[in-house]
């Protein structure tokens, strides 16, 4: 397994102030690799700033540092002032400038830039970039980037890296698992991370609306091509009727992609009437990420996301199909 350059680890050595982003939205590994990262380079003496565009999903603010996230761009702007030619912005687990939100633009503008990703397609947007599409997940290219560093990885970086690699793996179960996820995993656990009490708070934190949410959603179980395409939905009006939100549709799609027969699932969600978010998850030869990139999104081979506005969730799965029939060679 590749160490990340070593101009890379000198820059991060070179600056005493850290601005870290990483895309809206962030799921595990998103929010678990920028918390881990901070305390990993706050252990080495640096100050550092963790940008959200939003507020922690309450699916991960057991993740410890939650609490120091910052949403605020007018105090983005005030830490890099007060660090003047002692910045560097590293974005994590980003596959592309605009991921990074309504303010990316003025994310990228502070200089130096550093992108940390694992995704397909990523064309390193920053002045550097260390991207391995192979890796399980970002989370642990930022334990080896942290070895690189000399670092110290405390029980809390430890936590937050290890729900990282835990949720972009599907609990170790994906194919990008490989034996150096499984040593990151086990010097975690040295570090002092409990396994099962991550575990429950990924993964037993059901409210009843959430439940009551999910059974709505499964409900609308489409499949096609002989089983072996699943389509599930969300729409604004279950999220009403349950008074959840879409974060509360985390994961929802594995259980479409468990049906035995199921080579690919696809969840339609509706962000807003004529906008609608896809996500889409394969088992076996299916490349999703080429789907994902004919509608301008991106991601891996067995995991890809877009997003389309101006269609309603039929016209979407009408436009999607075919581009998997033929992806799937059926």
């Amino acid at each position: 397994m590749s160490s990340p350059d070593p101009s890379i680890v000198a820059t991060v050595r070179s600056k005493g102030h850290v601005l870290l982003a990483t895309h809206f939205n962030p799921d595990g590994d998103a929010l678990g690799s920028l918390l881990g990262l901070a305390d990993v380079l706050e252990g080495l003496g640096k100050r550092v700033l963790r940008y959200l565009e939003e507020p922690v999903s309450h699916l991960y603010r057991f993740l410890p540092g939650c609490g120091q996230i910052q949403t605020d761009m007018a105090k983005v702007k005030e830490f890099a002032a007060m660090a003047g030619d002692d910045l560097l912005t590293i974005c994590l687990d980003c596959g592309e400038e605009k991921r990074l939100g309504r303010h990316h633009g003025e994310l990228t503008a502070c200089r130096p830039l550093i992108v940390i990703d694992h995704h397909q397609g990523n064309n390193g947007f920053g002045d550097g970039a260390w991207i391995e599409p192979h890796r399980s997940s970002t989370g642990e290219m930022i334990f080896d980037l942290a070895m690189a560093l000399g670092a110290e990885v405390s029980a809390r970086a430890a936590e937050c890296l290890y729900a990282a690699i835990n949720t972009d793996t599907g609990s170790f179960r994906y194919e990008s698992t490989s034996s150096h996820t499984f040593a990151v995993a086990s010097e975690l656990v040295r570090r002092g991370v409990r396994p099962e009490t991550v575990a429950t708070n990924l993964y037993d934190n059901y409210t009843l609306g959430r439940l009551r949410l999910m059974q709505e959603v499964l409900a609308t179980l489409e499949m096609h091509e002989r089983d072996r395409i699943a389509i599930i939905r969300v729409t604004q009006k279950m999220l009403e009727r349950t008074y959840t939100t879409m974060l509360d549709t985390e994961y929802f799609i594995n259980f479409p992609r468990a049906v035995t027969s199921v080579r690919v699932a696809v969840f339609l969600k509706e962000i807003e009437p004529n906008h609608v978010s896809v996500s889409l998850r394969a088992k076996g030869q299916c490349d999703v990420a080429v789907i994902a990139n004919h509608f301008g999104g991106g991601g891996h081979r067995n995991a890809s996301g877009f997003r389309v506005k101006g269609q309603n969730l039929d016209a979407v799965r009408d436009a999607l199909l075919p581009l998997l029939c033929r992806e799937m060679q059926i």
